[in-house]
């Protein structure tokens, strides 16, 4: 982070006209790295708060960029919804351009509803929610980056791999004040906006995939954060016309479409 503030100075000094804002940038970032602990201090904070939530009900917008074959950066973008009723409900849409799914948790079955293509598939699962995300990942390959967010142990999973961190300042989100959180790993950098004050909930998270040529990134913004959930949200309910599947035969539900590698945001 200081080599990049240096080569900011550097250009500015040929472009009089941004030396302050340069100056600026390296004199806070050099700030944040006196502040690790602090960064540690506020994410456990944001980790204890988020899983005292018995309850939780938020909308988000996510953007996925990927690199091209010719190295064009193109970004996905979709928006849903998540439902979580510890320790053992969950329910998720997410909405863009080339997918429409559903995944619902009861405690016993998750079910995947691939609303475009009128499928759904459904699995026995018992257990929990956290457990739940973890065997959509490693065994199905569901990859949802910002469901780390939702754990009971979020700081432990979150800062397994951290080499680096730093509080950078703040930040407003959807005209909330925010801390502007930056950590490192060997393949990613990721940043969190934690809304200030009595309500330490994550309100915006970026992953940039360094080891991914152009280093595309992942960016989740997270809205209307609320404390109830409808008792029948975690009921699956599928259209009559669409035909149930075995998991195996179940359409690609990524949010990039087929064919598109290079894909940023996989912490």
């Amino acid at each position: 982070m200081k080599e990049a503030a240096r080569g900011a100075a550097n250009c500015a000094l040929r472009r009089p006209g941004i030396v302050a804002g340069a100056l600026l940038v390296m004199l806070s970032i050099s700030s944040a790295g006196a502040q690790g602990n602090d960064a540690d201090k506020l994410l456990k904070a944001m980790s204890d708060y988020v899983a005292s939530q018995k309850a939780i009900s938020v909308t988000f917008d996510s953007d996925v960029e990927v690199i091209t074959s010719n190295l064009q950066k193109i970004q996905f973008t979709s928006s849903g919804q998540v439902q979580l009723s510890r320790p053992d409900k969950l329910r998720a849409t997410r909405t863009g351009g080339y997918r429409d799914i559903e995944i619902v948790f009861d405690g016993k079955t998750f079910s995947i509803n691939n609303k475009d293509n009128k499928e759904y598939t459904q699995v026995d699962a018992p257990g929990t929610a956290d457990q739940l995300i973890d065997v959509l990942r490693e065994r199905h390959g569901v990859t949802a980056p910002g469901a780390d967010l939702l754990l009971s142990n979020v700081f432990d999973v979150m800062m397994a791999d951290v080499i680096d961190g730093a509080v950078i300042g703040k930040g407003v989100i959807d005209g909330v004040e925010c801390d502007h959180l930056a950590f490192r790993n060997v393949d990613t950098d990721w940043q969190i906006w934690i809304e200030s004050g009595a309500r330490p909930i994550p309100r915006k998270y970026v992953i940039t995939s360094k080891a991914v040529a152009e280093a595309p990134q992942y960016t989740l913004r997270i809205k209307d954060w609320k404390n109830d959930v409808p008792a029948d949200a975690f009921v699956f309910k599928p259209d009559q016309s669409a035909k149930k599947i075995a998991i195996n035969e179940l359409s690609d539900i990524d949010e990039v479409p087929q064919g598109i590698t290079q894909a940023g945001a996989r912490k």
